[in-house]
């Protein structure tokens, strides 16, 4: 059945999928470009190419830190060391949507669950509710701590260990209002693009469930992937698992859901972390000379 579907009239949706993993990174570097600015004015091509890099660094190491390191190497001498807490701006933006949008999705579970008074996969009323109530405080604290960045930079500079090394987080200051609410509709719409791929590779694996369905359970399995730790080789294992719990709730196809994780790992970290690696090898080349 799934090879079948590769010689069918719906294989354009992995081709869409390919050229928005594309649309993925790209909107990833900008985001980067624009952190970057604070410390160094970097061309949009450089950005792109740092952040592909950070992918081929991201493999091996938990929660894909080693993803900064493969950037950093892009900057300049001096601020590389700087460029740490300016990126790290970038990844709680990512988190502060993916939490928010994924409270809609929270939602939408415990509406299938609370109808159904059979638990489901060890997913219970009780457990939900303890979930949602975690993400509000959380995302409420996130987002406060994300609009007054100038003022939490301020206050860990008064902490005497902290102060010695304030050169690090000074320019987090410079991150305004305007510069910040722009970092998060750039991750807003990331996160919009990664999760068109889901929907259309679960539509192409045969998940025959309505779109918006299908939307709702993904933003839970988002929610979840960045609560969980993992290492991004070992990753598509976690995203099956946590793939067939959630839209067992709703379709039995099995083998379409773990496709479609598959396919996603593959897609969004495997394939540009190659291309990174190469990317990599060329900067040390060039270096040589």
């Amino acid at each position: 059945m799934i090879v079948n579907t590769f010689n069918s009239s719906a294989q354009w949706r992995v081709y869409a999928v390919c050229l928005l993993m594309i649309s993925n990174w790209g909107l990833e570097a900008k985001k980067w470009q624009l952190l970057m600015r604070p410390i160094q004015n970097l061309n949009y091509s450089r950005a792109f190419r740092a952040v592909f890099s950070g992918q081929a660094l991201a493999l091996g190491t938990p929660n894909r830190v080693g993803e900064y390191v493969g950037r950093i190497v892009y900057m300049d001498d001096g601020n590389r060391l700087r460029a740490l807490s300016l990126s790290a701006v970038g990844s709680v933006a990512q988190i502060l949507i993916t939490f928010f949008i994924g409270l809609f999705g929270l939602g939408f579970v415990y509406y299938v669950l609370e109808s159904n008074t059979l638990l489901v996969h060890s997913l219970s009323i009780l457990w939900l509710k303890g979930l949602l109530s975690f993400i509000v405080f959380f995302t409420i604290l996130l987002f406060l701590f994300y609009y007054n960045l100038a003022w939490v930079t301020k206050v860990f500079e008064r902490i005497p260990f902290v102060a010695k090394y304030s050169f690090f987080i000074q320019k987090l200051e410079s991150l305004h209002y305007k510069e910040l609410t722009i970092i998060l509709m750039l991750s807003f719409v990331r996160y919009s693009v990664y999760v068109l791929q889901y929907l259309l590779l679960y539509q192409f694996f045969g998940i025959e469930i309505s779109w918006w369905q299908i939307i709702c359970l993904t933003t839970v399995q988002l929610l979840i992937m960045t609560l969980v730790p993992s290492i991004a080789l070992a990753e598509v294992g976690i995203r099956g698992k946590v793939s067939i719990t959630l839209f067992s709730l709703v379709t039995n196809n099995s083998l379409g859901i773990i496709a479609t994780a598959a396919s996603i790992w593959l897609i969004n970290l495997i394939i540009p972390a190659l291309a990174g690696s190469l990317m990599i090898l060329g900067l040390r080349i060039i270096k040589k000379e």
